[in-house]
């Protein structure tokens, strides 16, 4: 096989950053379902109000946003006008959400879309442009919003439709991160690298249970990460799914056992961290983009300063559906991320 001849891509799918980025901060703001929840206190700000103010579900989620970007911007000492780009998704048509929320911000805006993965897809392309000298600052932030999500996705919450118990409810919840070049002013921690997900379909065409729509994909990039940078699972302190939750967490490990890797004994899911499923009636636990990127801010990074973890795997989920691609009957195929942080 032909040497590549690119000098820091890893294997197949990974980058390995020639010099690490840096967290400088980051903001974490939830709904009032997850202030009840057991991450309840290390949210930045848990809102009683679910609409924040606003008139409109979707408006609400811009809102959420928005708080998030100023929170985690004002944390890092730094203004706005610093960040030379905003990586920025969310789960609504059209990325309605970041683009509402960005619009008075006046900084270059990259929209993405990963479905509920889109926190992993932001980190990856911010780290790649801060690490190829592209800026100084940039910011990265996703949101989700339950409301706003049965509105696109399901059926109006007055409907009363009933769940089955692989579902998730997705979280009312934002994350935004500033990421710098440099160590200076106290990082919260640093990210060295990094695998891109590709797109995989196991065939499952049940929107209610995504979980398992998802794991397979968190089982492609965790394998081809583990290869490509020649670790294993024990390597990392934990290996944190985005928002699988408990039963597509259990499916995941199954799919790595099959192939001889065992993360069961640090593995940990953002969706089934930030509820208490057995009391707060929430299904399988928490999804949507926001969902990782809360539980990433308020308690991954924690972890991390404290030195309780020293490195992390974080790997983001998306389950690739639309409204159009439902009621057509498609198959639900996933995307995964995997982001190697590590404290400072």
């Amino acid at each position: 096989m032909q040497k590549s001849n690119i000098p820091y891509g890893m294997g197949s799918q990974s980058v390995k950053l020639p010099a690490p980025v840096y967290i400088r901060q980051s903001a974490s703001i939830v709904g009032s379902k997850e202030k009840e929840g057991p991450l309840g206190t290390m949210f930045d700000f848990a809102s009683e109000d679910d609409l924040f103010g606003k008139e409109l579900w979707e408006e609400a989620e811009s809102e959420l946003q928005r708080r998030a970007i100023i929170k985690a911007i004002d944390k890092a000492g730094l203004l706005p006008k610093d960040m030379r780009y905003i990586f920025a998704g969310d789960l609504l048509g059209q990325s309605m959400a970041s683009s509402f929320a960005a619009v008075d911000f006046d900084i270059p805006l990259f929209g993405l879309f990963g479905a509920c993965s889109t926190c992993g897809e932001a980190l990856s392309l911010g780290a790649l442009t801060v690490s190829g000298g592209f800026a100084d600052y940039v910011v990265c932030a996703t949101s989700s919003h339950f409301a706003s999500a049965e509105k696109e996705f399901r059926f109006p919450l007055e409907y009363g439709g009933q769940r089955p118990q692989t579902a998730g409810r997705t979280c009312t919840a934002s994350g935004a991160f500033v990421l710098s070049s440099c160590a200076d002013g106290s990082p919260r921690a640093k990210i060295t690298g990094f695998t891109t997900g590709k797109i995989v379909d196991y065939g499952i065409r049940d929107s209610f249970n995504m979980g398992c729509a998802m794991a397979p994909a968190a089982m492609s990039v965790i394998e081809t990460h583990l290869k490509d940078f020649g670790r294993k699972p024990t390597d990392y302190d934990a290996i944190v799914t985005g928002d699988l939750g408990n039963v597509g967490s259990r499916a995941l490990c199954d799919l790595l056992l099959e192939k001889d890797i065992d993360i069961t004994g640090v593995h940990k899911d953002c969706g089934s961290l930030i509820y208490d499923c057995k009391e707060q009636d929430v299904g399988a636990g928490g999804s949507g983009c926001g969902c990782s990127a809360s539980v990433f801010s308020a308690y991954i990074l924690t972890m991390l300063e404290k030195g309780s973890f020293s490195r992390v795997l974080f790997v983001p989920t998306g389950a690739l559906l639309s409204k159009t691609s439902y009621n057509e009957g498609n198959n639900v195929p996933g995307i995964a991320h995997a982001v190697v942080v590590e404290n400072v």
